[in-house]
Parts: structure tokens; sequence; C-alpha cells
């Protein structure tokens, strides 16, 4: 329910490069550091969003989606659920083409929101198992 194959295969292949990972830090034993590290690997831009600002991989971080110079394609969600919903509506205000919800990330109430708002949204999936499932 949370993510039909014709989206998700739409997110990863045509939406666009530039992937905001918000709950990216430098921790390498963290999911985001190795989620962001495949999204490299399949030619993605990723742009790290944490509180922190950190350099993650290589790419300089940002405190928060709204501090992004440039245009965001998807924005890929590594919070807790309650705190998800609030992410996904700055998604949708700096003009974000799509909202990935992580495994575990649920918010009924902002998928509909978002997907309302015009936007390509997946929950509840992990884009690096996602794209091995497309090979």
């Amino acid at each position: 329910m949370y993510g039909d194959e014709a989206t998700i295969r739409r997110i990863l292949t045509e939406t666009g490069d530039t992937w905001a990972v918000v709950g990216l830090s430098s921790n390498p034993g963290r999911a985001a550091y190795r989620v962001a590290e495949v999204l490299q690997r399949f030619g993605k831009r990723i742009v790290p969003v944490h509180p922190k600002a950190e350099t993650v991989h290589g790419q300089k971080g940002y405190a928060s989606l709204a501090d992004i110079p440039f245009e965001v394609d998807v924005v890929d969600v590594f919070v807790r659920s309650d705190l998800a919903g609030k992410v996904a509506d700055e998604a949708v205000a700096i003009g974000a083409k799509a909202v990935w919800f992580q495994l575990g990330v649920i918010d009924d109430a902002a998928y509909e929101r978002t997907r309302a708002a015009g936007r390509d949204m997946v929950m509840d999936h992990c884009p690096a198992i996602e794209y091995r499932a497309l090979s």
C-alpha cells in the first residue's frame, strides 16, 4: 500500500538524481550512512540533512531541508515516525518531487498530504533494497 512497484521504479529511475537524506550523519553504524553509500553507487547525489550539518561521503551537510540552496528531487527520511510528517511537509514546501520514508517509518496522514500535494511517496521501504530488486 505504501509503495506500489510503479511509484518505486519511477522514483528510483526517473524522478531525479539529487536525494536529501534526512537523518544522515557521519556514523557508519547507522542505516542512513549505508543507504546513502548505496544511493551514491547508483549515481545519486546525496545531500546530508542533520542538525550537526556534517559532511558525509564527501557531500556538504545542511541542518535542515530549507537550508539547501539548490533543488532536491527526493527526500529520503530516516527519522522516527512521529517526526516524519513534519519532514514530509518540509519536503513539499521546498519543491521536492518525491518523499521516501525508510523501513519502519510510517505516517498515514503525511502520506495522504504528500500525495494530495501531487508528490510521489513511498513509506516503509528502503531504496537500497528496492534498487537490488530492480537489477
